[in-house]
């Protein structure tokens, strides 16, 4: 064991009771999932475990806290998004969608801290509309080119429409490059493993 492991803070243990009621064993009180959700937000790490059975449902319950910040109004995921997530579940790429999506986040986070260092540094507090809506902008078309990757079926060919020519990316990215290759080898084994069973 390195010693960064061991002297890594293990996240806190939430339990949940067949009442719906969420402990936190570290306070030892009951918590909302607004606490859970604010614990999120403030960089906290927790695990939530069934009291009853000991199952972890700890993506269930931040999938919950997302359920309810959305219909709060806090509307983050947008409905051709959540289509899109939705075809993937039992499709042969759904393994691969949740490391990329974390990977996208990782990279929208990086971003996020330098728009907000940029803000403090540069502006003094005054908020610079164009620099960031620009880079919002720029986030959200790779985070959309990146879904557009994954999904079986162009957005037009879903409406019928004819296929829209691709538009010519000014600097195609690395990352993306790369993945694009490992998946075609990877769709080559495959089609080598498939052929010799047959």
């Amino acid at each position: 064991m390195s010693q960064s492991t061991a002297t890594e803070t293990p996240p806190i243990v939430i339990k949940k009771y067949a009442n719906r009621r969420l402990y936190n064993t570290a306070t030892s009180s009951y918590v909302t999932l607004d606490d859970l959700s604010g614990m999120v937000k403030e960089g906290g790490d927790f695990v939530v475990y069934d009291a009853k059975t000991g199952e972890d449902i700890t993506r269930a319950v931040l999938t919950q806290i997302i359920v309810e910040e959305e219909q709060k109004g806090h509307n983050l995921l947008p409905i051709s998004f959540l289509r899109q997530l939705i075809g993937f579940y039992g499709d042969s790429m759904q393994w691969l969608v949740p490391r990329y999506l974390e990977h996208t986040m990782k990279s929208f986070s990086v971003n996020q801290d330098q728009m907000r260092k940029s803000l403090q540094d540069a502006f003094g507090g005054l908020f610079p509309f164009g620099g960031l809506e620009e880079m919002g902008k720029q986030n959200m078309a790779l985070f959309e080119k990146t879904m557009k990757m994954f999904s079986p079926f162009p957005a037009s060919q879903e409406r019928g429409d004819k296929p829209a020519e691709p538009a010519a990316a000014p600097a195609e990215n690395a990352n993306l490059r790369e993945l694009s290759d490992r998946l075609n080898a990877l769709q080559k084994q495959i089609e080598t493993l498939t052929k010799k069973k047959d």
